[in-house]
């Protein structure tokens, strides 16, 4: 059966996570687990700075935060190929009584790409955090960096819930360059059947070309030499294109990228202030909103 048509209200539990997590991490070449001991943390740290390539004197997490994040009995975990660490994900709990983890930073190795190490990582650690009675995830990304768009929202089936203007202030790193730090809030719910279904390899339908031959208005675009083009906000169906390489853009024209972190900022905050909710993301590149036409329940 499609786990998308299991009926309403099941909860898949742990050890159905458990066994999707063995799975991912099998066809990824990769052994996931915990790490604890200074060298293995070491060796997390190293392999973030080469993912971000920030400030020596600002690395994505201290050694010593790491350290003791770990003591503490939170989640910090690596994946491995055989002796090589090519991927590591750092979490940690929040409120006692809200059952979440808020999930700090994930990276993968360039020579690991396309082997899905970071997909064997998330459902490592949602599997992680429901034997432990941890009923939701949340974490950010910066949502002008399409193909973690697509992974965050579509692969994994999490829900965008917020929009948050420069989160982290300045980072100056490899990645963000120069630029404000927005980010979109995620909030993964461990036990719902979409998200088992994204752990079994669904992923969540969102066709925008759809949308659009169905009336959906397009209020975001990107011109022929890759600059934002915005529409008019007009519709309970929003298409919102983001550019195919941000990061690559950022590095070769920062004033282009800087005019796309304006116009995304403007279209999606209004667009959510007005109602309108993140449905979706199509892997082409477009963010599809929807506005809710029953009061408190999202599509």
């Amino acid at each position: 059966m499609d786990l998308y048509s299991l009926r309403a209200g099941a909860e898949p539990g742990p050890d159905a996570a458990v066994n999707a997590a063995d799975l991912a991490a099998r066809a990824a070449g990769v052994q996931v687990r915990e790490v604890a001991e200074i060298g293995e943390l070491e060796a997390v740290n190293r392999l973030y700075d080469t993912i971000w390539r920030p400030d020596p004197a600002s690395p994505p997490v201290p050694l010593d935060f790491l350290r003791a994040l770990a003591k503490a009995g939170n989640y910090v975990t690596g994946a491995f190929d055989g002796p090589r660490l090519v991927g590591a994900c750092v979490g940690f709990f929040g409120p006692p009584a809200s059952e979440a983890m808020h999930s700090h930073i994930a990276g993968v190795s360039a020579a690991a790409h396309g082997r899905s190490v970071g997909f064997a990582l998330k459902l490592h650690q949602r599997a992680w955090a429901m034997t432990r009675g941890v009923s939701e995830i949340a974490w950010t990304f910066d949502p002008l960096v399409s193909r973690n768009a697509y992974f965050n929202l579509a692969k994994l089936a999490a829900g965008a819930t917020e929009y948050l203007t420069n989160f982290y202030g300045g980072m100056h790193d490899g990645i963000n360059g120069y630029d404000d730090t927005d980010r979109l809030l995620v909030r993964w719910s461990l036990h719902t059947p979409e998200v088992a279904a994204a752990g079994a390899g669904t992923v969540r339908p969102c066709d925008a070309e759809s949308e659009r031959r169905r009336g959906a208005v397009v209020v975001l675009a990107c011109s022929d030499d890759g600059l934002p083009v915005p529409g008019v906000p007009d519709g309970d169906t929003l298409l919102v294109a983001v550019p195919p390489d941000i990061t690559s853009l950022r590095a070769a024209e920062p004033e282009h990228g800087r005019a796309w972190r304006t116009a995304l900022r403007e279209v999606l905050t209004a667009a959510m202030a007005d109602g309108l909710h993140i449905a979706g993301f199509d892997k082409s590149g477009w963010y599809v909103l929807k506005r809710d036409t029953t009061e408190g329940q999202h599509a």
